[in-house]
């Protein structure tokens, strides 16, 4: 790699006049280097700045969290839906539409991601849209699949609203951060809100090239996401606070994956502003 940047140096400064053609100048050398440490340091001040989000976000749910169970919203907020016995808000349209859609959503955007891998890694001139289309599929598949429903819903053991003591139900409220027994409980986190936040997946691909697009992905896949999860609280499904871990695993997954993925300075099919991207990194 470091061979063709000193030929496209050489050549460049050759084709302006500035040096005879086939010469080896080392000050050509330089140069590029420069450019190339500069740009190193640019990713790695983006990279520091993606850590700080990651640990704003933690501070985030951190704090929720706590306000969450001091004031005991999880409850009240269940318990407005919850009236003589049942959950009827909840089976009302279009809420009992969201609860049947699932994922879908999610994997129309999945599929689509993995296309776009798979054509640019068989088209040369197409090699941008392959971590694209990669963050795309990992995104969906390590977040809402395996942290969220894997690993989290499936082992946490958190009862739903609807399996509590205080809504009819047998077994004692949890806090988020207390782990009840295995496959005795799916509420923690949701795993509808999950797949429902993923549709803010293309932000992080148009973020710093497209930030008017970035905005109204961020801004759909929210509200889609909010959507869904008033839905699964309204159907006694999950808790406030099982909707804010749902997002904030999937928002730090997503910052972690592009900071990886996207753009990165020492691959260059990820390099960023290349020619013919469908996806702008």
């Amino acid at each position: 790699m470091k061979r063709i940047i000193k030929v496209l140096a050489l050549a460049t400064l050759s084709n302006t006049g500035s040096y005879p053609a086939g010469h080896y100048y080392p000050a050509a050398e330089k140069s590029t280097g420069s450019w190339k440490r500069s740009f190193l340091s640019a990713r790695n001040r983006i990279a520091s700045f993606r850590g700080l989000e990651i640990l704003f976000v933690l501070l985030f749910l951190a704090t929720v969290t706590t306000l969450i169970a001091h004031t005991g919203v999880d409850l009240s907020l269940s318990s407005y839906f919850y009236q003589a016995g049942s959950w009827p808000v909840g089976e009302l349209f279009p809420w009992k539409l969201l609860y049947r859609m699932e994922g879908y959503p999610a994997f129309i955007i999945a599929i689509f991601g993995l296309c776009v891998a798979c054509y640019g890694s068989l088209k040369p001139q197409r090699h941008s849209w392959r971590c694209q289309g990669i963050f795309l599929v990992l995104l969906l598949a390590l977040g809402p699949g395996l942290l969220v429903n894997a690993v989290f819903k499936k082992h946490w053991g958190r009862p739903r609203p609807c399996e509590i003591v205080q809504f009819g139900g047998t077994k004692k409220f949890l806090q988020p951060w207390q782990p009840g027994v295995t496959g005795q409980g799916r509420s923690f986190p949701c795993g509808h809100g999950s797949a429902a936040f993923y549709l803010t997946a293309p932000f992080f691909i148009y973020r710093r090239t497209k930030p008017a697009v970035a905005r109204r992905w961020l801004a759909g896949g929210l509200g889609f996401g909010l959507l869904m999860s008033f839905a699964r609280i309204a159907q006694g499904g999950h808790f406030l606070s099982d909707i804010l871990w749902a997002w904030g695993m999937t928002h730090m997954l997503a910052i972690l994956l592009s900071a990886l993925l996207l753009s990165r300075p020492e691959n260059p099919v990820c390099l960023p502003h290349q020619e013919g991207a469908l996806l702008e990194t």
